[in-house]
């Protein structure tokens, strides 16, 4: 479970997060939507302790991750390439990522065939670093990272950006799967709202900081509401 409470950040005078109270529950596949500027990268920010709050506080399994590195044991997260180490091809990533969590070689090769049909013979085998990879390659790379030690929260900002079709279908398919085999807790932020819909279980819709929405989106029923309110 996570739960924000009285969580506030102004950066000068523009309000990027003012959420009283909100919580998410074990297993939801949460999408957050909302317009450039409405606090959605601001939000995950301060969730994953990149960012501090101006006041309130973040839970998750309740662990705090302002007060400890607990939390890192089961939470998988890709917001941008800052997560990445771009001076390494993905093989020596991956190799990095399987040494700091005990890993063997082994290990790391076998996880990562869960992920060849994702990486498309585009990713491994290239011999490129990941600086000179495609944007739509860098981003399959933060997302195997972000699911690599099958977290127990995921959280992705922005996940189908630069990818193509087929990719978004598949990272689709890809993350309703984890959820199902799992029950991990799966936040999504995404501009692409019939991606976020078709994902989603609820939607947290975001305005200037605040979530004016909270939306049960069993069997979809979120689609219309979404479309009448950026319509206005």
């Amino acid at each position: 479970m996570i739960k924000l409470e009285n969580i506030q950040k102004r950066f000068g005078e523009t309000v990027a997060s003012d959420i009283a109270s909100f919580t998410v529950n074990d297993g939801d596949i949460l999408g957050l939507v909302g317009n450039n500027g409405a606090g959605k990268s601001t939000l995950f920010r301060i969730m994953l302790d990149l960012l501090k709050p101006d006041a309130g506080a973040v839970w998750i399994n309740s662990v705090n991750p302002a007060e400890s590195e607990e939390w890192k044991q089961f939470v998988g997260a890709y917001i941008d390439e800052g997560f990445l180490i771009d001076f390494l091809t993905p093989e020596e990533f991956f190799s990095f990522l399987g040494k700091i969590s005990g890993k063997s070689q082994a290990d790391v090769d076998e996880r990562l065939k869960d992920f060849e049909r994702f990486a498309a013979g585009e990713v491994f085998g290239q011999k490129k670093l990941i600086r000179n990879l495609s944007a739509g390659n860098k981003q399959k790379v933060g997302i195997i990272a972000a699911l690599f030690n099958h977290p127990q929260v995921v959280i992705l900002d922005e996940p189908f950006n630069f990818l193509d079709p087929s990719s978004q279908n598949m990272l689709k398919h890809m993350l309703t799967a984890y959820n199902q085999e799992t029950g991990a807790t799966i936040l999504v932020s995404s501009h692409n709202l019939a991606h976020t819909v078709d994902i989603s279980n609820r939607i947290a819709l975001l305005e200037h900081g605040v979530i004016v929405r909270d939306i049960n989106n069993a069997d979809g029923a979120a689609a219309q509401e979404l479309e009448d309110y950026f319509e206005k």
